[in-house]
C-alpha cells in the first residue's frame, strides 16, 4: 500500500481493507495472547486467586487507558475526515490537541486512583483472599497506565494516517517484552504478583518508545509544532463528542467486571470470578481477527466519507461485515469444540475445571452474528456522528447485559449470569442493525 493516507480513497476495498485489518487483528492477537499467556503464567506459577485479582484490577486500569483510547479514536475520526478532504492543518491542530488532553485527564486519574486504592478495589471484587495480591498489582500496573494510554491514543493515529503495519509493530512490542520479563520476574527472580506487575508496567513503557520513535521520525505525515499542543475549544467538542463513545464503553466494560465480580462473589466466591477471568481473557483472545476488522474498517470509512466517495463508504460496511461475521462463525465452531482443552491451559483446580467449560460454550453462543453489531457502531463513529454512535456502543451492555445479569440469576442461579453474555447479544444486533440499514438509505446514496 501506498506510504500516503491518499490510498484509503483510491485501492480497492476488499484488498484495502484485508491490507488495514490484518495487520491490526495480528496486533490485537498478540495483545490478546500477551494478556492470555500472563494469565496463564500467573495462575500456574502463582495460583487461581491471583488470576481473580488481576481480573479485579483490570477494569480499572483499563479505564484509565481507554481515556488515551477515547482521545485517540474521536481526534483520528477527525483526522481522517481532515486528510480526506485535504485539510492538514486541521489534522495537526487535532493530533496536537490529543496528546496534551491525554496528559493532563490520565495523570489526573493515576493520582485519585491511588489515592483512593483502598475503597476502589473492595468495590470491584477485590475481597477476602483477593484484596492484597490485588493491592500489589494495582499500585504498580497504575504507574505505567499513563504511557498506555499515550500508546493507544498514538495507535489510533497512525492507523488514521493508513499505516496499519507501524500500528501492529507498536502493539506487538510491549506483549513480546511483558511474556519475556513475565519469565523473568514471576518464574526466574520468583517475584510475585509485583513481578507480573512490574512486567506489564515496563511493557507500557517499550509501546510508548516506539511510538514516539514513529512521530518524530520521517515514518509519520504529522508533523506537530508547539503551537498544535495549544488546546482549542472546536476541535475539543468534536473529538469528545466522539471519544465519550469509547470512553463510555470502556466505562461500562468497567462497570460490568464491577458488577460480575461482585455478583459471583456473592453465587460462588472466589472460584466463580477466576472462571470469569478465564473466560473473559478468551473473550479479549478470540475475538481478534472480527476487531481487527472493525479497526481497519474504520480509516477507510472515515476516510471515504470525508471525501464524499459514499460507494466506496457502502462497500466497506458490506464487506467489513461479511468478513466479520465469516471470522466469527469460525470463533464460534473452535470454542463449542474445545471448550474444556482451553480451560485446562489456565488451571488445573477441579472445580473451575468442571464448571468453566460449560459456561464458556453459553458466553460464546451467539459469536457468529455480533459482525453487524461492532460493524454498525463503528461506522457511525468513523463518520463523526457521535449520538448513535454512543447509543449503539451502549446497547450491547448497558442496556440489555447489565439489566439482565439481575434479573436472570434470580431464575437459572449463576447459569443466569452466562446466559445473560449471547441474549444481550441477539438483543443489540436487531437493535443496530436496523439502525444502520436506516443510516444508509438515508446519507449513502446512488
Amino acid at each position: 500500500m501506498s506510504n500516503k493516507s491518499t490510498a484509503l480513497g483510491t485501492e480497492p476495498i476488499g484488498s484495502l481493507l484485508i491490507k488495514q485489518a490484518v495487520p491490526a487483528s495480528i496486533g490485537i492477537l498478540v495483545m490478546s495472547l500477551n494478556i492470555l499467556v500472563d494469565t496463564i503464567f500467573v495462575g500456574n506459577w502463582i495460583g487461581s486467586i491471583a488470576i481473580a485479582a488481576i481480573n479485579v484490577v483490570l477494569p480499572i486500569s483499563f479505564f484509565i487507558a481507554a481515556l488515551g483510547m477515547a482521545i485517540g479514536i474521536g481526534g483520528s475520526s477527525i483526522i481522517s475526515r481532515a486528510l480526506g478532504s485535504g485539510n492538514k492543518e486541521r489534522a495537526l491542530k487535532t493530533f496536537g490537541n490529543q496528546i496534551s488532553l491525554t496528559v493532563l485527564l490520565t495523570s489526573a486519574m493515576v493520582f485519585f486512583g491511588l489515592l483512593f486504592i483502598n475503597e476502589l478495589i473492595p468495590a470491584f471484587g477485590g475481597k477476602g483472599d483477593i484484596f492484597e495480591p490485588a493491592k500489589i498489582y494495582y499500585r504498580i500496573v497504575l504507574y505505567g497506565v499513563p504511557l498506555l494510554a499515550l500508546s493507544m491514543m498514538g495507535n489510533t493515529v497512525i492507523r488514521a494516517e493508513g499505516k496499519p503495519k507501524f500500528a501492529m509493530i507498536a502493539m506487538i512490542i510491549p506483549s513480546f517484552g511483558n511474556l519475556i520479563l513475565d519469565y523473568i520476574f514471576i518464574y526466574k527472580m520468583d517475584m510475585g504478583m509485583a513481578g507480573a506487575a512490574w512486567a506489564t508496567t515496563i511493557s507500557y513503557g517499550l509501546s510508548f518508545l516506539y511510538i514516539l520513535y514513529f512521530f518524530v521520525s520521517s515514518k509519520s505525515e504529522l508533523k506537530i509544532s508547539l503551537p498544535h499542543f495549544g488546546l482549542n475549544l472546536s476541535v475539543l467538542k468534536e473529538m469528545s463528542a466522539l471519544g465519550f463513545v469509547t470512553l463510555a464503553r470502556q466505562a461500562v466494560v468497567s462497570v460490568t467486571y464491577l458488577l460480575m465480580n461482585n455478583i459471583l462473589f456473592d453465587i460462588g466466591g472466589e472460584a466463580s470470578i477466576a472462571s470469569y477471568g478465564i473466560i473473559a481473557r478468551m473473550l479479549m483472545f478470540a475475538l481478534f481477527p472480527v476487531l481487527g476488522v472493525t479497526q481497519g474498517f474504520l480509516p477507510i470509512a472515515g476516510y471515504n466519507y470525508g471525501g464524499q466517495q459514499f460507494e466506496r463508504v457502502r462497500e466497506s460496511i458490506n464487506k467489513a461485515i461479511l468478513y466479520a461475521a465469516g471470522l466469527g462463525l469460525l470463533i464460534f465452531i473452535l470454542i463449542m469444540t474445545f471448550p474444556e482443552t482451553i480451560v485446562s491451559v489456565f488451571t488445573n483446580d477441579g472445580e473451575i475445571l468442571s464448571k468453566t467449560p460449560h459456561y464458556m460454550r453459553w458466553v460464546f453462543a451467539a459469536t457468529p452474528i455480533i459482525a453487524i453489531q461492532l460493524i454498525g457502531s463503528a461506522y457511525f463513529q468513523a463518520i463523526g456522528k457521535a449520538v448513535p454512535a454512543l447509543l449503539l456502543t451502549l446497547t450491547r451492555q448497558g442496556f440489555f447485559f447489565i439489566p439482565l445479569i439481575f434479573i436472570l440469576p434470580h431464575y437459572f442461579g449463576e447459569l443466569g449470569v452466562w446466559i445473560s453474555f449471547p441474549v444481550a447479544d441477539v438483543l443489540s444486533t436487531i437493535v443496530t442493525g436496523y439502525f444502520l440499514n436506516r443510516e444508509i438509505r438515508k446519507t449513502l446514496k446512488e
